[in-house]
């Protein structure tokens, strides 16, 4: 059965607030929000310029629970898209505190103002490593999925207790033009090529759910459209996985690359599961499925990297 939709004119002048605007999926969605004609707000730590002329942009560190709500006063969104967080896989002690208040402070205070708000539509982040209702012993792997896993049990609980209008998407491996960040996995591997440079890998054996970027930000603008996604946890992925060795071959294949990677030359992280998304579950509530497949994503990618790497 097809869901039923607001209409592609729901966000059209709505008030919306994207946190974590400036970030890699926060400024692909506030461009798509534009042709909608949103009115947007992009939020970030350090405010998000490269934005001006798209939305009215904030610096705001949405972690300080009094700096949050004099933004939520200010502004009176309708809607929200969360997606402020420090994104990393570092089983580090050191990263434990940065997530904890970044990802989950961040999010309480968000739940909190945007209820007493009565906001219409809350968009969470969630992750690919947070353990599943269903997992028989669940454990956070890092200090990312705690915080996250955190998050979604909070949204749960206001939505049963306060009928806080959320929406949890658990986002899985997500690549694409726009991802600046070299510490992660494509860009790194790219410009490796690029620069004839050997990069330094764990085995590679690890199974990927890889996502596309636009088609994840497609999933957050169904996510507000669908009146039923209200408290529902829905998974944002292809529903496919790829090793790490076969995304990192393929990048070779297309850069022309002769460079032989280092596999094996980094330790793998530990308690590193292999989740895939349950795509048909998320059709069901959302109507929405990936749809750029890895090679035509990856060959997109590479175009904007060999832009940034001249």
């Amino acid at each position: 059965m097809e869901p039923d939709k607001l209409g592609s004119s729901s966000l059209q002048s709505r008030r919306v607030l994207v946190t974590g605007g400036g970030g890699f999926i926060g400024t692909r969605l506030c461009r798509r929000l534009a042709t909608q004609q949103a009115e947007i707000h992009a939020v970030g730590r350090n405010r998000p310029s490269h934005l001006d002329g798209i939305a009215t942009t904030w610096a705001v560190d949405m972690s300080r629970e009094e700096d949050a709500r004099k933004l939520i006063a200010t502004i009176r969104p309708e809607i929200i898209f969360h997606l402020a967080s420090v994104v990393t896989g570092s089983r580090d002690i050191d990263r434990v505190r940065p997530t904890f208040e970044s990802n989950l402070a961040s999010t309480v205070n968000i739940l909190i103002t945007a209820t007493e708000a009565h906001c219409e539509r809350i968009v969470m982040t969630g992750s690919m490593e947070e353990p599943r209702p269903e997992d028989p012993d669940p454990l956070p792997p890092s200090p990312y999925a705690a915080a996250k896993w955190a998050s979604t049990l909070y949204a749960r609980m206001f939505h049963s207790l306060y009928a806080c209008p959320v929406v949890m998407l658990r986002v899985f491996m997500v690549y694409g033009p726009g991802q600046q960040d070299r510490s992660k996995l494509i860009p790194y591997v790219a410009h490796s090529f690029l620069d004839g440079v050997a990069p330094k890998l764990s085995r590679g054996d690890r199974f990927v759910d890889w996502v596309y970027v636009d088609d994840v930000v497609e999933a957050y603008v169904r996510a507000v459209e669908v009146p039923q996604a209200t408290g529902q946890i829905l998974d944002v992925g292809s529903g496919r996985q790829v090793t790490i060795r076969g995304v990192v071959e393929r990048l070779a294949q297309l850069t022309g690359s002769d460079v032989r990677p280092l596999f094996g030359a980094l330790p793998d992280r530990p308690l590193e599961g292999a989740p895939v998304a349950d795509v048909e579950r998320t059709y069901r509530v959302l109507g929405w499925r990936a749809t750029t497949d890895l090679d035509r994503g990856l060959r997109r990618t590479l175009d904007w990297l060999r832009d940034q790497h001249a």
